[in-house]
């Protein structure tokens, strides 16, 4: 079994900076992306930032020069440092993983429980 568990979120004011984490553990042979998703009440699940093994990064536009993922290939973990929080930002978020659990797997997505990030004064 595969858990996913992010930690980091909380209320923050415009303009303040959050970090998130996620570890991912269980049974993992490969994890090709990680990544992180939100999803704001009433809208859509959106990507906000993914990274690959091998460190190719990938921002949606609107959190570009703001947000900054890292991430720990021996640790199976990957963060996201956030600076610059909009009101905007507001959401629950989700950290992803497309893994292989054995050498014979497909790849399948895996996802945390989301952590809610909060911007407000």
């Amino acid at each position: 079994q595969v858990q996913l568990v992010e930690s980091g979120g909380g209320l923050v004011q415009p303009g303040g900076s959050l970090r998130l984490s996620c570890a991912a553990s269980g049974m993992i042979f490969s994890i090709n992306t990680m990544g992180w998703y939100r999803q704001a009440p009433g809208k859509a699940r959106e990507l906000v930032a993914s990274i690959t093994s091998a460190g190719r990064i990938n921002y949606v536009d609107s959190v570009k020069g703001r947000f900054t993922i890292s991430r720990d290939n021996a640790k199976n973990t990957v963060s996201l440092q956030m600076n610059g929080l909009k009101p905007e930002d507001t959401a629950v978020y989700y950290c992803n993983a497309f893994m292989r659990q054995y050498i014979s797997s497909v790849g399948t997505d895996y996802w945390g429980k989301g952590t809610l990030v909060t911007v407000s004064s």
